[in-house]
C-alpha cells in the first residue's frame, strides 16, 4: 500500500507559515499513528530561484507534471503578483488535475489560482476575510463566504488565511484516516483538536485580560467527562464562573456558546468510536453522554448531516477504497511538464 501523495505548488515569495502548515502535517512521518501516512511534495509551479516570504531558498524536486499527478494538490497562499496574475502553468495543472478526479486545495489566498483555474465558479469558497473584496470583484462566479474557517465543497476546498490552514489540513486527515488519528496529530501539535468550518474568521474581539488559554482547563476538564451528563452549570462551576461569565467567555474566545460545544465534542467522541470500535449505537450513545440512541441520532444528525450508521459506513467504505487506490503503482516522476 502506497502513501497518500500530497502536492504542495510552489510559488514565488511564499507566505512561510502556509508552507508550514502542510509540511507539519502531511510532511512530518507519522507512521506510528497511520501507516502509510502522507508524502508530502514540493512542486515548482513557475521558473525558479523561489524563495518564501521569510527569505529561505527553495529548490522543489518536483514540477507540474508532478503536480497533476498527486493524490491532493495543494495550493498555498500566494504573493499579491501571483494572486493577481498566477502563473499559466499552474491554471492548466489545476484544471488537469481536477479533471483527473483529483483532491484540489486552497489554503488562504491560494483561492485565486484555483478560481482563475474557473474550479469555483458556482462553488461556495472562502479564503482571507481582507481578501474578500477584491476577490469578490474578481471572480463574481464564485459564492464566496468570508466568514467562514473553511468549505468542504467534496473535491475542492479552501480555507481562510494563518490559524485556518491548520483547521483545513486537520479536516483533511480526518476524512483520510478518521477523527482519532486526526485528534493525536493535533494533539502533538498542541493545537484544538476540531474547530467547525462554520466558525466565524474573526469573531468579537476578546474581554480585557481574557484569552483562549483562560478556558483551557475547564475544556480539558469536559473532554476527560464526556460519558457523563454534563451540564452548563457544570461547567461553570469547574471554572469557578457564573454561567453567565462562562458563557461570555466562550462566545468571546471561541465564538460559541458552551452547549454548543459540548455537544460538539459528544458528536467528535462518537465519531471516533464509529470509526475504531463495533459498539452499537446505544452502546455510544452511553459513552459519549447522550443517554440513548435516539438523542445521539438528533445531535450527531444535526452536526455531521449524517446517521450514526451512515457514517460508519462511509468511513469504512473510504478506508477500503483508499487502500485500493494507494496499492495501485504510481508513474515515477517526469522532467518536463506536457499536461495533456
Amino acid at each position: 500500500m502506497r502513501s497518500h501523495v500530497v502536492a504542495v505548488a510552489v510559488t514565488d515569495n511564499l507566505p512561510i507559515f502556509e508552507l508550514a502548515v502542510p509540511q507539519e502535517v502531511f510532511g512530518t512521518d507519522r507512521r506510528d499513528i497511520a501507516d502509510p501516512w502522507y508524502e508530502m511534495r514540493l512542486c515548482a509551479a513557475e521558473p525558479g530561484p523561489l524563495r518564501t516570504t521569510g527569505g529561505s531558498w527553495l529548490d522543489p524536486a518536483y514540477g507540474l507534471d508532478d503536480l497533476v499527478e498527486a493524490d491532493t494538490v495543494l495550493v498555498p497562499g500566494c504573493a499579491r503578483p501571483t494572486q493577481i496574475d498566477p502563473p499559466a502553468g499552474l491554471v492548466e495543472a489545476l484544471r488537469v488535475a481536477h479533471a483527473r478526479g483529483k483532491r484540489i486545495v486552497g489554503i488562504c489566498t491560494g483561492a485565486y489560482a484555483i478560481a482563475a483555474a474557473g474550479l469555483l465558479d458556482g462553488r461556495r469558497a472562502t479564503t482571507h476575510w481582507m481578501n474578500a473584496q477584491d476577490f469578490a470583484a474578481r471572480f463574481p462566479l464564485v459564492d464566496l463566504d468570508p466568514r467562514v474557517l473553511y468549505v468542504d465543497e467534496g473535491n475542492i476546498l479552501t480555507s481562510a488565511g494563518t490559524a485556518a490552514a491548520i483547521d483545513l489540513c486537520l479536516h483533511l486527515v480526518r476524512q483520510d484516516h478518521g477523527a482519532a488519528v486526526a485528534h493525536e496529530v493535533a494533539r502533538r501539535m498542541v493545537v484544538a483538536p476540531h474547530r467547525a468550518a462554520d466558525q466565524t474568521q474573526y469573531p468579537a474581539p476578546p474581554v480585557r485580560g481574557v484569552s483562549p488559554a483562560d478556558l483551557g482547563p475547564v475544556l480539558e476538564w469536559a473532554r476527560g467527562r464526556l460519558d457523563q451528563q454534563l451540564s452548563v452549570n457544570d461547567l461553570a462551576r469547574a471554572a469557578n464562573l457564573s454561567p453567565r461569565t462562562l458563557a461570555r467567555r466562550f462566545r468571546d474566545t471561541l465564538g460559541t456558546t458552551p452547549l454548543q460545544w459540548l455537544l460538539e465534542q459528544r458528536v467528535r467522541l462518537a465519531q471516533e468510536l464509529l470509526e475504531t470500535t463495533d459498539d452499537p449505537v446505544e452502546r455510544i450513545a452511553h459513552r459519549t453522554g447522550f443517554g440513548t440512541g435516539a438523542n445521539l441520532r438528533q445531535h450527531f444528525g444535526r452536526i455531521s448531516g449524517m446517521t450514526p450508521q451512515t457514517y460508519r459506513h462511509v468511513f469504512r467504505f473510504r478506508v477500503a477504497t483508499a487502500a485500493r487506490r494507494t496499492s495501485l503503482p504510481r508513474p515515477t516522476p517526469s522532467g518536463s511538464p506536457t499536461l495533456r
